[in-house]
This record gives C-alpha cells, structure tokens and sequence, in this order.
C-alpha cells in the first residue's frame, strides 16, 4: 500500500503518511478480525470530514488506561491466534527432509552485494 502512494506522490510522500495511514489503519485485518482502530476503541473511527463533530463520550484517567490496556491484550490474544492458524496451514504442506550422510544436496548461493 504505501510502495503505491510512494510512487504516486513521488518526494514528497511523507507529507501524505497520514493520509496513507489512516485507511490502512481503518482495513479490516483478518488476523485480528477487526480494523486496528476498531478493536482499539470498540468504535469506527470518523472520517477525516468528521474529526470536527463534538459529542463522543470522553475517557479519563483510569478508564481510560484499563480499557486501552484490555483492547491491547484482546488484539495480541487474536494475533496469536492467527499466528497459529496460518502455522498449521502451512505445516500441512510442509514435509520433513531428512539427510543420510553421503547424500548430495543442491544449496543455493544468493550474490553478495557488492561481490563480484
């Protein structure tokens, strides 16, 4: 995502990182089963048009450090269970190698960079 609105906004794309930030952040992602901001604040976050508009209870103090607190945990808890889920797809496929002494293998070499 923001390797496009680099090439679009050419030199000047960190005056646009907010703009680039606030969709990314306003996605659903799959492994927390929320948009960040959502599972942060348990509310959809307000378009840029609406950051102006009054009304929205405030938090304060404790409240406001205990619900944080809990938000992050409950987003670290769905991670790991992500983490786990695509774990177990991808160990579905994988096949244990095993080696005798004596066998040939192929090993590949990646070029150094700056060594010719």
């Amino acid at each position: 995502m923001l390797r496009a609105c680099v090439i679009d906004f050419g030199n000047g794309w960190n005056k646009h990182l907010p703009l680039a930030e606030f969709p990314y952040n306003n996605s659903y992602h799959a492994s927390i089963k929320a948009a960040p901001f959502e599972a942060l604040y348990e509310r959809k976050c307000r378009s840029p048009v609406c950051w102006s508009e009054v009304g929205d209870a405030q938090l304060t103090g404790p409240e406001l450090i205990r619900e944080t607190t809990e938000m992050i945990v409950q987003i670290k808890n769905r991670l790991l269970a992500a983490r786990s889920r695509q774990k177990s797809y991808e160990d579905v496929r994988r096949k244990p190698l095993e080696f005798e002494v004596g066998d040939r293998v192929m090993l590949k070499v990646s070029p150094w960079k700056g060594v010719i």
